[in-house]
């Protein structure tokens, strides 16, 4: 057997399988979180439900007539609480300039909030998910064609005939 100069080389490619995908031990990911948390800012800012911020005679541990000096410490953490609050939905909202870290961190400050009025019992009314609002509006709109197609059909069948009538015979 002799070597042939013309040898044929064959190029082969091989394929590397794909290392499986190892599930996350989190509870929930970063997509579950700021959807929660959309939901219960949108709750919030529509009136769906109502948050229960701690007040100052809470703070205080006093009885509400000591809150009424402005000298008292637990008025100014009363306000701070809520203005906390606020200024991290204004940064995940977008109306407070903000770095993506800074957002993300919001984000999960607003989720830690929602936790802990749900667990001290602060929340009132129903958190509604964008979800459910989209589908109860796209049935408003069927309930609203229904009707005026209902409209139209008792129009159709009760609406005066007008025709050929003839003339009673004298």
């Amino acid at each position: 057997m002799s070597s042939s100069p013309d040898k044929k080389v064959i190029s082969v490619r091989i394929k590397r399988k794909p290392e499986p995908k190892i599930e996350s031990p989190l509870l929930f990911s970063q997509d579950d979180i700021r959807r929660y948390v959309t939901e219960f800012v949108s709750s919030w800012i529509r009136g769906d439900i109502i948050i229960r911020f701690p007040t100052a005679a809470e703070l205080s541990k006093q009885t509400p007539l000591s809150i009424a000096f402005p000298t008292d410490p637990s008025v100014n953490a009363e306000l701070k609480i809520k203005e906390h609050y606020v200024e991290q939905l204004s940064i995940i909202a977008g109306i407070k300039p903000a770095s993506a870290e800074e957002q993300e961190k919001a984000i999960a400050e607003v989720f830690k909030m929602l936790l802990m009025f749900r667990s001290a019992n602060r929340i009132e009314g129903k958190i509604i998910s964008n979800d459910l609002e989209k589908r109860i509006q796209e049935l408003e709109k069927t309930v609203k064609v229904q009707a005026k197609l209902v409209d139209q059909i008792i129009g159709f069948l009760f609406k005066p005939k007008t025709g050929n009538k003839k003339a009673p015979a004298a």
